[in-house]
């Protein structure tokens, strides 16, 4: 069986890391993950960001299908999926597959992380930094796949429904932190229709990104 074809129904699940303000955090799903220093060493290993984010993406995998998407062996990601299922960042598939061949999805929550709460101390720091960039290669090697052959193999009403938008603007702290509630609470309401559904035909993996951030080098000019 396709692995990928079973699975997008489940693909639905979101991080908020280094640049999500705290109300923002306030207004975000209710039943977003808020991970703490314990539950951030759980998934502070490249393979194991990579696990979730391909699980985020495609739905449902085994530790085989998952290994052979990333280049490593089945007994390697059958490891680290076993790991993350003890705290329930992963869920076996009940009802398919077998006990040589489980099938696993990633629990279907945001992530939810406080840069000044997990970077109290070096460790904190260290696993923090870890997690948030492999989880940003992630998405920047995603983006560029796109541009690099997104008119290649898409047809022309995906390329017409795509948009990458940038916007450069002179604000306040207090004016982004306005700007970023605002936005995640749009995107949150949005997403929602999209959740625990039955995805129509026609249906593909979507990534879907917002950055809003200042700019290092554009800080406010000295009177």
């Amino acid at each position: 069986m396709d692995e990928q074809s079973d699975a997008l129904g489940d693909a639905v699940a979101t991080e908020r890391g280094i640049d999500t303000p705290p109300r923002a955090r306030e207004t975000a799903q209710a039943a977003d993950r808020h991970v703490d220093l314990a539950a951030l060493k759980v998934i502070a290993h490249p393979l194991r960001v990579r696990i979730l984010d391909e699980l985020s993406k495609f739905g449902p995998l085994t530790a085989s299908g998952l290994g052979e998407r990333l280049g490593e062996s089945s007994g390697a990601t059958s490891y680290h999926l076993r790991q993350l299922a003890k705290h329930d960042f992963v869920r076996e598939v009940e009802g398919k597959g077998s006990a040589r061949e489980r099938w696993w999805r990633r629990t279907p929550v945001g992530l939810s992380m406080d840069p000044t709460e997990l970077s109290d101390t070096p460790a904190g720091r260290e696993a923090y930094d870890l997690v948030n960039r492999e989880f940003r290669r992630n998405q920047e090697q995603a983006l560029d796949d796109y541009l690099a052959r997104g008119t290649d193999v898409l047809s022309r009403a995906w390329m017409q429904a795509t948009t990458i938008s940038t916007a450069n603007l002179r604000m306040t702290a207090e004016e982004l932190e306005r700007l970023s509630v605002e936005v995640y609470r749009v995107l949150d309401q949005s997403i929602l229709a999209f959740r625990d559904r039955e995805p129509p035909a026609g249906a593909r993996p979507v990534q879907v990104q917002f950055n809003a951030f200042p700019i290092i080098g554009g800080e406010e000019q000295k009177s």
